[in-house]
């Protein structure tokens, strides 16, 4: 009999995304190919608490904050009473946790694959300051920002503002380590600038000010390793004045059209500057690369790029993906199986160094 691949599903998390993460495991659940994976769900509670028996997914909906983990293989080293090790790890973990290198760290000292990019990628990808650094370094065109530190607001609020001022107006101020639109506001007077950025602190110690531009939002979806698949660009037409969470999720009111009727010349731009983007970022498996297409002059402006993006049924990443001949299992198999790839890649390379010597045993007392 054919034996399927264990799939350890991480969803929840302590971040903001907690709610978002939910809803992405339950429907890559839906989607995982039963005869190729068994999923096993397992929940991180907005408490940091792992819930892995009974319904990971009834108990986190329900937002219950156990007292006690019952996480199945601590310590690390799998011992008579633990419970054995998925074969892979599917990390649909939204935002502080499981974007931002903490989970891929773990998962590696676990010694399993596990989707999505590396511990380094993920660090850096996580911070939009990190990321706008790295591309314009590589040249690529990003917004004009101004990126602050809570230190440094908290010090010189007064050189802070001038700063920002210099961009001019209107404003977005952005968290710099959050994800779906929370914690962004608009400032269109230069007086709510400062209460905006007391509030951005309140979720992060770093933020990122950008100069607001009378924009399309345009997005493409990335899919592989160092030859990556780049789908036909989508846009997102809002109905706000930007992009907001509720949007997002709950009342739905902006919609998408893939392809983006943009010109061909710029459809393929585009997607060249999201591959340069990608692996100027080390990206491996997935990412949606977000973009800002300037009504008044055409340029496009790399806005950020999201290593582990939405899987709900309305997010773009799937759906990019799918109007490019990649359906949704499929999708979710070769993302398994770049994950192989890459466990298998790095589990090659040589760990060890033997010197040769004994100077590391130390030397007998005279």
């Amino acid at each position: 009999m054919h034996k399927t691949l264990s799939i350890g599903l991480l969803f929840g998390g302590e971040s903001p995304e907690h709610e978002v993460s939910i809803v992405t495991a339950r429907a890559i659940a839906e989607h995982l190919d039963p005869a190729r994976f068994t999923v096993r769900p397992m929940g991180i509670a907005r408490n940091g608490v792992w819930v892995v028996t009974g319904d990971p997914f009834a108990r986190l909906a329900a937002g219950e904050l156990p007292r006690r983990s019952d996480h199945p293989f601590l310590p690390l080293e799998q011992g008579a009473e633990a419970a054995p090790l998925p074969d892979l790890f599917f990390n649909a973990l939204h935002g502080a946790g499981g974007e931002d290198g903490q989970i891929q760290g773990y998962l590696e000292l676990l010694h399993r694959p596990y989707t999505g990019a590396g511990l380094l990628a993920m660090a850096a990808g996580m911070d939009k300051w990190i990321t706008k650094r790295l591309w314009e370094s590589e040249g690529l065109p990003v917004v004009p920002y101004v990126g602050l530190t809570e230190e440094r607001w908290t010090r010189e609020r007064a050189v802070c503002l001038a700063d920002c001022g210099k961009l001019g107006l209107p404003l977005f101020v952005k968290p710099a380590n959050l994800g779906s639109s929370i914690g962004v506001e608009k400032v269109k007077q230069a007086g709510d600038l400062a209460p905006a950025l007391d509030r951005a602190f309140t979720f992060d110690r770093r933020v990122l000010v950008e100069q607001g531009l009378d924009i399309r939002e345009i997005e493409v979806a990335v899919l592989g390793g160092d030859e990556p698949l780049v789908s036909q660009p989508g846009e997102v037409i809002v109905a706000d004045e930007f992009y907001t969470f509720e949007d997002k999720y709950l009342h739905g009111k902006s919609r998408t059209e893939i392809p983006a009727q943009i010109p061909e010349e710029l459809a393929d731009l585009v997607r060249k500057l999201a591959a340069r983007a990608f692996a100027a970022s080390d990206g491996h498996g997935m990412a949606r690369v977000d973009f800002f297409l300037e009504r008044l002059t055409g340029r496009i402006f790399l806005n950020e790029l999201n290593f582990i993006p939405g899987f709900t049924s309305i997010s773009m990443y799937p759906k990019m993906m799918a109007a490019s001949g990649v359906p949704y299992g499929e999708l979710l198999t070769r993302l398994i199986q770049l994950a192989q790839d890459r466990h298998a890649q790095m589990a090659a390379k040589q760990k060890g160094f033997q010197s040769g010597s004994n100077w590391f045993q130390g030397s007998k007392k005279a």
